[in-house]
Order: structure tokens, then sequence, then C-alpha cells
């Protein structure tokens, strides 16, 4: 075991950095980029930790795990122990711990914030799920009472996981139905390899599966059959199939050749494999200069991606400036590393194309920042006069999604709003119709994984509570 350490002694010692891919290596490849703690590294890291009797850090935490403890079981190096408590209420713990933002999170409540080196909770959580997969250690699974309610569940990403984990661990039937040929949602098709390898997703799909919960894949709610249809088969009906409708800026030049929404362009790369060429002759185009719109995490992804597949300069083009940026700091000082370019303050007005129909340019506008919008963030206001161009042969549109249609139209009284997503309540995700709850990005638009995996807790509980009222939809 660790040996203790004073209290005075932990406040002294520094956050341990993440040990990393070289910047100039992995800008050629798709490993992933941070590469783990070790033991010796997480111990150390873990013994920082305050073991605060009232840990505000927990709150912080939409998936609800209790922080010290398995923070403490590190330090007691339990690993199986610390395992099994963050699965106590994290059924992906090797993927949130990777892309969950707790910057922004759970480490903004840590104490040890203030001097501006809280617990690395998520590196301490990811090495403890690592550590567990790479010793064939498995969550323990109870034997509980099963119960003839059963749910369905449309959509597979980490909402539609994380409730259907929750309900079969309290002895539901579920059945999960994807569109898809693989589980995982956005974080097979959106997230890049280089964050987040589709082995790990995989790894945990099969500990869920594990749990007795049922799969459909294929199968395209709204096509295949609609929710009305579902309804009158399930007790209870979770709706999780997030907002894969790309959006585009609608500039002139948006219809040429080698313009793609960062959905097609990820999925291709991701999804489809075009990352593993030639292994995989998935057609994905990359030219000389490649120009991403948006600086999300999306848009962050996309350049990166661009970068590893062959460009030879990629571009970053954001209206605002970057204290505005919207994708995690880690995010962008990775990228920044990597080479991607940035263009702040900058607007595209027009995709310029050859004769051929293919992107060759892009007008631009230079920005200022005017008053504070709705969403807080300065208004960029065009500069008269300040037009200009870019050479560039690939375009990126990474300014968001919206809600496919297809699903909201085959159920009958569950209510959208102007933009489309399902209208569900914060703390149950119920619907306007009794038995049918929403949660994830067809509800908040395009969010963060862990945003979607406490919508899928929330409604688990509230799930279970309509069911054991006795009510169903079937009734």
């Amino acid at each position: 075991m660790a040996e203790m350490i004073s209290p005075k002694e932990r406040m002294k010692r520094e956050q341990v950095s993440m040990p990393e891919q070289n910047p100039k290596e992995r800008a050629c490849n798709f490993k992933e980029v941070p590469l783990g703690y070790t033991r010796e590294q997480a111990i150390y890291e873990a013994q920082r930790c305050l073991q605060c009797k009232n840990a505000k850090c927990i709150t912080g935490c939409p998936a609800e795990i209790n922080i010290p403890q398995f923070i403490k079981k590190i330090v007691e190096e339990d690993f199986p122990a610390a395992y099994n408590e963050i699965l106590k209420t994290d059924a992906l713990p090797a993927i949130t711990g990777r892309v969950c933002p707790q910057e922004e999170q759970c480490q903004v409540f840590c104490v040890l914030e203030k001097q501006g080196k809280p617990i690395a909770i998520g590196r301490l959580e990811r090495f403890v799920a690592d550590w567990a997969r790479n010793n064939n250690i498995h969550g323990k699974i109870s034997r509980i009472e099963r119960k003839a309610k059963s749910i369905g569940i449309v959509g597979s990403g980490p909402a539609g996981l994380t409730c259907a984990a929750d309900l079969a661990k309290l002895g539901y039937e579920v059945t999960i139905f994807e569109a898809l040929h693989l589980l995982g949602g956005v974080l097979v098709y959106g997230i890049p390899e280089f964050r987040l390898p589709k082995a790990i997703v995989k790894y945990e799909v099969d500990e869920i599966k594990k749990l007795g919960v049922k799969i459909v894949t294929d199968y395209v709610v709204g096509a295949t059959k609609s929710v009305d249809e579902l309804a009158k088969e399930f007790d209870a009906l979770f709706l999780a199939n997030g907002a894969g409708a790309p959006r585009f800026m609608n500039i002139p030049g948006e219809n040429l050749n080698d313009v793609y929404s960062a959905n097609e362009f990820l999925t291709r790369s991701n999804l489809m494999k075009a990352y593993a060429f030639p292994e995989y002759d998935t057609p994905i185009k990359i030219g000389k200069r490649a120009a991403t719109i948006g600086a999300g995490n999306v848009a962050m992804d996309s350049a990166r991606t661009a970068l590893r597949l062959g460009a030879e300069k990629s571009y970053i083009i954001y209206r605002r400036s970057r204290k505005e940026v919207p994708a995690r700091s880690e995010e962008v000082h990775h990228a920044e590393e990597e080479g991607i370019i940035f263009n702040f303050l900058t607007l595209p007005i027009k995709v310029l194309g050859d004769d051929k129909g293919n992107v060759v340019g892009m007008e631009c506008i230079k920005m200022e920042l005017g008053e504070p919008d709705e969403s807080g963030r300065r208004r960029p206001i065009p500069i008269k006069g300040s037009e200009f161009t870019i050479e560039v042969d690939l375009v990126i549109d990474a300014i968001g999604t919206s809600a496919n249609p297809i699903l909201a139209r085959s159920a009958t009284g569950v209510d959208t709003n102007k933009w489309g997503y399902f209208i569900a309540e914060d703390k149950t995700g119920a619907t306007t119709k009794e038995g049918i709850f929403a949660g994830g990005d067809i509800v908040r638009g395009s969010a963060t994984v862990i945003s979607a995996v406490g919508d899928g807790k929330i409604a688990a509980r509230a799930i279970d509570k309509f069911l054991s009222s006795g009510k169903s939809l079937k009734n």
C-alpha cells in the first residue's frame, strides 16, 4: 500500500501531467495522443486528494461517481475496488475518463482548484478503467430479480447506453435499437481514433451487453418502424437518437465538390475507417489545404483528422476570438502543437471553385467583437472592406448539427421545439407523451458526452418510477 502523506504535503504537490505522443509524430498517425498514467503516477496523483467530507466534486459529476471513494482505493492500490466503485454509477468509465470535460465539471469544485491545481479526476478514472481492461477485471454483476416490464431505447450513444445499463441493473428487459451497424453513436462515428480508440468503445459496450441488454442494429426507427409502433410493444421508451443532421452556413459555393459537413467527414474517417487506408479503401479526398469552419470540439477533431489524412496545411476558421472558442482547452492546445493554423475573427462568405466544380479557395471577411449576444459571448461584426481570400481545396463545415426529423415525425404526441429537438423535462427526461422519455443531443442539441450520460441516468430513474407505479405505454 502507498505511504500516507500529510495534508500539508498534499497541498504542496503539483498535478501530475499525463504523458503524450510527440506532436510531430502524432500529427502523422491515428494513435491515441494522451498515453495515460503509469501505476506510480496514478498513486502519486491520487495521494493529493484531501478526501473532503463534503466532497463538492461529486456534485459536478453528471455520472454521479463517488470521486473521493474511488481515489481512496487507488491510494490503497486496490484497483479492482476503485473500478467497481466507478461502475456503480458510470457504465462507460474508459470513455468518460477520456472525453469528459472534467475541467468544467467535477474539477471546478475541487478545493485545490483555488490554487490552480485540482485533482486530475478524469485521468485517474481513465487509469482505473484501463487497468481493469488490461488485467481482465470485470465489474461485479449482482443477481437481480427480473422484472416483467420492458423498455425500448432508440440510439446507442452515451445517453442510450447509460440508460440501458442502469435499467438492466434494476432487472428490466431492455432493447436498444441502433440505426448503424456498430454501437456507440457519436462515440464511433464522431470522435476520432486519436482521442477515443474504437476498441475501447467496443469493450465498454460489450460489458453493458453482459448485463442482459438486447441489441438490434441496422434499425432506423422512423423508417423501419415508427415510434408509435414501438410504443405498442414496450412499457416505456427512451429516445436518444442524437442530433445527426448536418448544418451548413448557406453561403455561395457550398455545393461545390470537396465541401463536407463535419458529420460526413468524420463518419467516413472513423466509422468507415478511412484513417486505416489502404487497409480500408474508403473514399475521402484530402487536398493540400483544408479549412474547417467552427471552433468547437468537432471542429478540432475535423482539422486534426485532415492533417493526419495528408493535408499539408489545416486551418481553423472562426468568427470570434480565441477567448470565445467553445472547444476544450486541451483540444485547442493539442491542435496548436500539431501545427493547426487558427484564423480568428474571420468569417467565410463564399467558397470559390474552378470550372470543374472543385474548391480552389474561400473568400472571407475580417470581424470585430461588439456587445454580448444571447449566448453571453461578444457578437462578431463584419469589418467593411476587409475581404480577403484563402487558398484551400477542402472545406469542412463544423458549425453544429440539428435534429433529424425522420424519428420525430413518427412519434405522435411527442412535441418538439422550433429547432426540431424533443421537449423533455430537465429532472426526469419525460416528454409530452406519458411513458416516452428523451435525452442527449436530441434534447440538448450538440452537447458533451458526459451531459448525455447524465441524461441517461436521469431518464432511467424516471422510467423506473413510472413503471413501478403500474403505468405502461401498453395500457
